[in-house]
């Protein structure tokens, strides 16, 4: 049986919940929801085990805060024996336009500190990653409280529909590899 470990990024504590920095805790907890199970707090992250198809997923909330994700990756990678070919990183991305949702099987950090960690950790650039698009809209200098801030009304709209779209790509992610997921969503 194929295992796979998904990976939410996101910032533990009240405060941080429904941030757009969180959205990879997010489409974890809609999983959760949509499929009736809980999280539980484990070592360097809250951890469940979510099957879907005969695939196993380990879905991973880092308790690390973003900075140090690579601890809690590297460390549910040797737990669980995966390989880092079935590693998903669910992210936020400012270069994507709200609501955005792309699969890459590499690419740089972006200047996000959480990708940053992960591919300090594993040496490489070469994983894949979801990347939830959050769009630009801050001034100079307000780029922090942006991507700290809570959706607001306008994308609060749209937002359990693109949550919607980034699950069945978790899903595809596991099921018919990241090449037909990256071919049959990216542009949705």
């Amino acid at each position: 049986m194929s295992k796979f470990l998904i990976v939410g990024l996101g910032n533990i504590g009240e405060e941080y919940e429904n941030t757009r920095h969180n959205i990879g805790f997010t489409i974890l907890d809609a999983i959760a929801k949509e499929n009736n199970f809980k999280f539980s707090v484990d070592k360097f992250a809250s951890t469940a085990t979510y099957k879907f198809k005969g695939k196993t997923l380990i879905l991973i909330k880092p308790s690390t805060y973003m900075n140090l994700s690579g601890k809690a990756v590297n460390y549910w990678m040797q737990a669980e024996k995966i390989q880092k070919e079935n590693i998903l990183i669910l992210t936020d991305d400012l270069a994507l336009p709200f609501g955005s949702v792309r699969m890459k099987g590499k690419g740089s950090d972006g200047g996000h500190n959480g990708l940053k960690s992960i591919q300090e950790t594993l040496t490489t650039s070469e994983y894949a990653r979801l990347r939830f698009g959050v769009g630009n809209e801050f001034a100079k200098g307000k780029q922090v409280d942006y991507v700290l801030g809570k959706w607001d009304t306008e994308e609060q709209k749209t937002l359990d529909a693109r949550i919607k779209l980034a699950i069945e790509m978790v899903q595809g992610f596991a099921t018919i590899g990241l090449q037909r997921t990256m071919s049959a969503y990216n542009n949705k």
